[in-house]
């Protein structure tokens, strides 16, 4: 009688609690990117749809990077705030995080992108219709689809796009690996966020202009699907010569890249050990070298 008595005494709240931490981790993820997509495309749709009235390439190189900060506070201390399944892969292969999580991770921050975008489209839908008399464009000066993806300048080349989303993704997982470097200059508790979305800025400011700097396959080709699927046509996927799968790929194999420079040149060679390193470390460790992220 008592056991079940207590059982129906919990509160709603309880009742709702999460016990496994991969489904908060997931939960996380899938609200992190969500948030990311919102807040970053959506300082985009702003400047596109205002025709540079309330907004520009500052306005949109600044909103976005502090989405990304947004969505890290809200997100980090969960899972970590990767919100860029680039970032989950190179803390999955450098060691930071167990192989298992990867899939779960990789699947929330798609799905998470997938609605970020329908929420924004919602939001900015009579924008969108009035915008270019009821037609969603993909290309020319009455273009919307650049709203939720990354398309490349005329002038670039497959092979250009490819080393640019590798070269650009290189400096964002080496830098995050140096922010989170406990035996580097390291940033004081509870401003990581801050100083990756100064990184965002940077890396946006220098290298955008070939297509965008996307550097995270989710926030580029779930808004595609949702541009694909929501009027725009499947001709966002071939748009560019087929641009679609570089900010997919490229960003990939820029994390591994970015990722042992910082390794091989940097973090091995440090003189005190590092217990975080040691063998047989624990999870709380690991779950440590969870935090990073991306755009």
């Amino acid at each position: 009688m008592q056991p079940g008595k207590g059982q129906k005494g919990k509160s709603f709240k309880q009742k709702l609690v999460l016990k496994s931490s991969l489904a908060k981790a997931t939960v996380s993820e899938f609200l992190g990117t969500f948030i990311m997509i919102v807040l970053g495309c959506g300082s985009v749709a702003q400047a596109v749809l205002s025709r540079g009235l309330f907004g520009g390439i500052v306005t949109i190189n600044v909103g976005f990077a502090m989405a990304v900060v947004m969505a890290i506070y809200v997100t980090g201390g969960v899972s970590g705030g990767h919100i860029n399944p680039a970032v989950s892969f190179a803390m999955c292969l450098f060691g930071r995080m167990k192989w298992f999580k990867f899939p779960f991770y990789v699947g929330a921050q798609f799905l998470g992108a997938f609605a970020g975008a329908a929420t924004l489209f919602g939001v900015y839908h009579d924008g969108l219709m009035a915008f270019a008399g009821g037609k969603l464009l993909i290309v020319g000066e009455n273009a919307t689809a650049h709203i939720f993806a990354t398309y490349p300048a005329p002038y670039l080349s497959l092979t250009n796009a490819f080393a640019d989303q590798v070269v650009a993704t290189m400096f964002l997982l080496m830098i995050v690996f140096a922010i989170f470097d406990s035996r580097n200059l390291g940033v004081p508790k509870g401003l990581e966020p801050i100083v990756i979305g100064l990184l965002i800025i940077a890396i946006s400011s220098s290298l955008g202009l070939n297509s965008g700097c996307a550097m995270n396959p989710a926030r580029d080709l779930s808004p595609r699907l949702f541009t694909a699927l929501a009027g725009w046509g499947f001709e966002v996927f071939t748009a560019g010569n087929n641009f679609w799968w570089i900010p997919v790929v490229g960003p990939l194999v820029g994390a591994v890249i970015g990722g042992l420079i910082y390794i091989l040149i940097i973090e091995i060679h440090h003189q005190d050990p590092d217990p975080d390193f040691e063998t047989g470390q624990s999870e709380e460790k690991l779950d440590k070298y969870e935090l990073s992220v991306i755009m």
